[in-house]
Formats: structure tokens, sequence, C-alpha cells
């Protein structure tokens, strides 16, 4: 009798599980700008004075000599931890090209200034947790588009 509930739990199990992951492939969010990141900063030298502490945060494409490529509108980076970092793409992730001029030259970008914990889109008002991504207010399907942020203690590299 014990084996018998045991297979009916694992097939449960394994039928839950495999709804998760299917679940999560049809959530793709198509608006991920098609460009490759790859930089590597000293998040603790004066440079970067606004993530010398936990809960600082900056915009990447805003610091002299840091080469953001064309196709990304910039990068967020916000030090979670003392040793935890998250990296945001500055394009919205939902309507990125609600508030764009009619060439699709210039583009808003997601700002987080005062709205600090959080994320602004000005041009439709969706706002986003910082710590996550997650949408907090609004409307959209995708949360922020997220890079990897991989920290080794003296170099924080950015990358997707």
């Amino acid at each position: 009798m014990n084996r018998a509930i045991l297979v009916i739990f694992s097939v449960v199990l394994i039928f839950v599980l495999s709804l998760i992951v299917s679940c999560n492939k049809n959530n793709v969010n198509p608006n991920i700008p098609n460009v490759s990141i790859h930089i590597t900063i000293n998040p603790n030298s004066t440079q970067f004075l606004e993530i010398n502490t936990v809960s600082g945060w900056l915009y990447l494409d805003e610091k002299p000599g840091v080469y953001i490529p064309p196709g990304s509108r910039g990068i967020i980076v916000y030090r979670a931890d003392i040793d935890k970092f998250k990296a945001y793409e500055r394009q919205p992730p939902n309507d990125p090209f609600l508030c764009c001029n009619t060439n699709m030259t210039v583009c808003g970008k997601l700002v987080v200034g005062d709205y600090f914990p959080t994320v602004k889109d000005t041009c439709n008002d969706n706002s986003y947790f910082i710590f996550d991504g997650n949408l907090y207010e609004g409307e959209g399907k995708y949360p922020l588009i997220e890079y990897a942020a991989e920290y080794d203690g003296a170099l924080l590299y950015i990358h997707n």
C-alpha cells in the first residue's frame, strides 16, 4: 500500500514540475534587446561610489569610460547586499517603443531617482521592484530585463 502511494505521489510531482517548467518557456520576453553585454567594473572604486554600499544604485550608461553597446539603452546596477548585485536593462520590458521619436532613434529609459526602491517606466507609469525586477504597479506581462551580475569580491561581471 505504501509503495502505491509513493508511486502516485511521484507521478503527480513530476506532472506538476513539468507544468511549471513549460509555463516558464511561454513567458520569455520578446522585447529583450538583441545585444551582447560584457562589462567588467570594480564596484568598490571611487568611480562607482553610488554602489560602494548596500542598497546603492547607478546608471552604468552615464559613467565615463563604460561602453554600452548599441541596442541597449543602458544598465541599472543595484547592490542588493555586500556580495550580490542586480543589473537591469534600462529599456522598458513591456512596451519598449512607446516613448520613441518617429525615427526610433531616441527612446525613453527606465529611471530610479526619487522612485527608489522601484524602477519607473515614465511612459506608461509602470513601476518595478529594484530588488527582483518584478512589476509592482501598473500593467504589463514582463518583469525588468535582467543581466547576469557575478561578483568575485573585487570585480563585477555583467553579461547576458
